[in-house]
């Protein structure tokens, strides 16, 4: 038993789902029988086990009360996500989804997920394992895609093709493969036995994850700091490339960041990631799995809400969780690399050179959505495009796409493509826009407490119009929204966070920043969706009115407004936080000290 850390819970008290996956047989479960009997839903155990195989059992829950006063049950649906590490893929790859969407969605449409990857919305269960295996023929998985082991690696999505970018794309390859569980099952129930992976051994076939694999998800991403779009303060464990002479000579690598938590439960909490070490080039994957492997012995398996990474670094010392990786890893690691230098949030829409001859195009999806709605065809503009150009395609960690590998004509081909079909190109849009984001919510995720997705769009409208009114449009700004306090969207970063509460109503954070290093502050609790803006309004004339040049909102806010007890709010669940009161009297000692 390790001297330095103790593992969360109580051994005798594991939780429901901690007994799904033990009793699953290594992910098998009975989810080959009830794909072949006329049952309407898998079983609540089999929902859990789904997950690892991509897969979220759901419902419709627009028709939950039509239903109910019917006398009928569920509409039962189901997600079905894509794990593509990096993003990265290529024309053909994105071609099959994209007529996969088409064939089995009940909207239609792609979307494109925070971390790099594709979910399928709205799959009925009879078209389930068709859905699996075309996505296995496009040489794509769903295996991992969600469920409680190492989900999809983020990676930069620019297609740079200097060494480090080059490097940084083959090692979240490696991640993502040698991370990946090796139960047959995955195999045996979506293919009938036909590819059974080489490496899974009947004695010991998850030699990483054992019989329960991690207590709770376990994310990693990789960055550079002239590009953090990964966000990489907001994952379990991320790597930041070290750059010397144009050569990848190691990574800084950071520990214990997450943003779920939930209302009203004091132990749970949005966390940064922390300085951790230092590795070399080569280290990534034996990094990872140790620091995995931690999460495995010591993370909480009775309460799932406390089942993160970040609880141990966070409750019981990084130094501790440090002395526990050395002895865990063959090498040596290094101190953090202070002259990294600070990290740069990129979006990369527009046109750009790769540093080989080409270029690549980064295009704007609202929330990650390929569809066709009214005049703006983005879907169609997007099949066009790859169908004449063939391009590299790359998911980026905003939602967007990057068709890269393009030529000069190639890029006005894009531009022409995506005008005449109402795609806005980069500058057309407002600075709201350009860097919001939403997730999905209702009415498929069970988790929402609210809408997000489908009112952001009046969201960002009326930001934009309060903006423009104080002359403030084309600062940038980030606004991230989410139906529940999970996090997918990553609020807790943002200059404003908008928390789902009860259906109508948003917790307010607000003082982070684009670069994604500084937590927002819980400021209001419960604000009204039709309130947001007259809530925000008072901020936005004094970031007019008081700003230093060139001067952020969120570092506005945290300049004169901000407070370094922020977490403690979070952490110990002080809803009624007096950050409103305080931020109001800032504001109010401002308007006076102008007018003096």
């Amino acid at each position: 038993m390790s001297q330095h850390l103790t593992p969360f819970g109580d051994p005798d008290k594991e939780h429901k789902v901690e007994k799904a996956k033990r009793e699953s047989n290594y992910l098998h479960g009975e989810i080959a029988e009830t794909l072949a009997s006329d049952a309407e839903c898998f079983s609540q155990e089999d929902y859990q086990v789904l997950k690892f195989h991509g897969i979220y059992q759901q419902d419709d829950r627009d028709t939950r009360v039509a239903n109910k006063a019917a006398g009928l049950g569920k509409d039962y649906i189901y997600m079905i996500r894509v794990k593509i590490p990096g993003g990265e893929m290529t024309a053909d790859q994105y071609l099959a989804m994209d007529r996969l969407a088409e064939d089995v969605t009940w909207n239609n449409r792609l979307r494109v997920t925070t971390r790099q990857n594709f979910q399928v919305h709205g799959v009925l269960k009879g078209d389930l394992k068709q859905t699996i295996r075309r996505t296995n023929e496009a040489m794509l998985s769903t295996l991992a895609g969600c469920g409680d082991v190492e989900r999809n690696v983020m990676a930069p999505p620019a297609p740079f093709a200097d060494e480090p970018h080059a490097r940084l794309r083959e090692t979240a390859q490696a991640l993502a493969r040698d991370l990946c569980p090796q139960s047959p099952a995955y195999h045996e129930i979506w293919f009938d036995g036909e590819k059974v992976d080489a490496g899974a051994s009947s004695e010991n076939p998850e030699p990483l994850y054992k019989d329960q694999y991690l207590p709770r998800k376990f994310k990693t991403g990789l960055a550079l700091p002239e590009d953090n779009s990964i966000d990489a303060h907001s994952q379990d464990v991320a790597l930041i490339g070290l750059v010397d002479d144009g050569e990848l000579v190691g990574f800084n690598v950071l520990v214990g960041g997450g943003f779920g938590m939930t209302h009203r439960k004091e132990h749970t909490y949005a966390r940064l990631g922390t300085p951790f070490c230092s590795i070399g080039p080569d280290q990534a994957v034996e990094t990872v799995q140790a620091l995995a492997s931690i999460h495995r012995d010591f993370g909480d398996r009775e309460d799932r809400t406390h089942a993160r990474i970040k609880y141990i670094v966070e409750e019981q010392g990084v130094e501790n969780v440090f002395k526990e990786f050395c002895e865990r890893v063959s090498f040596t690691p290094g101190a953090w690399d202070d002259a990294m230098g600070e990290l740069e949030h990129r979006d990369w829409l527009g046109a750009h050179d790769q540093g080989d001859g080409k270029q690549f195009y980064g295009v704007h999806l609202p929330n990650g959505r390929i569809i066709d709605e009214g005049p703006v065809r983005r879907k169609t503009a997007l099949n066009k495009i790859v169908r004449a150009l063939k391009p590299r395609v790359i998911l980026t960690p905003n939602q967007n796409v990057i068709l890269g590998d393009l030529d000069e004509q190639g890029v006005k081909t894009v531009e022409r493509i995506l005008s005449s079909l109402g795609v806005p190109l980069p500058e057309k849009l407002s600075a709201v826009e350009r860097y919001a984001m939403a997730c999905p919510a209702q009415p498929t995720c069970g988790l929402a407490l609210t809408e997000s997705e489908r009112v952001f769009g009046h969201v960002v409208a009326s930001l934009d119009e309060e903006l423009e009114h104080l002359g403030l449009q084309d600062e940038p700004i980030t606004v991230r929204m989410t139906g529940c306090p999970n996090g997918c969207a990553r609020p807790y970063s943002a200059d404003i966070g908008l928390v789902g509460h009860k259906p109508g109503h948003y917790d307010l954070f607000l003082g982070g920043r684009l670069d994604g290093d500084r937590m927002a502050e819980f400021v209001a609790e419960n604000v009204p969706m039709e309130e947001l803006v007259p809530t925000l309004r008072p901020l936005f004339e004094a970031w007019r009115d008081h700003r230093m040049p060139d001067e952020p909102l969120g570092d506005f806010y945290e300049r004169v407004c901000g407070s370094s007890d922020r977490r403690r709010d979070i952490q110990t669940g002080d809803r009624k936080s007096p950050a409103k009161e305080r931020v109001d009297a800032a504001l109010a000692e401002l308007t006076v000290s102008a007018g003096a």
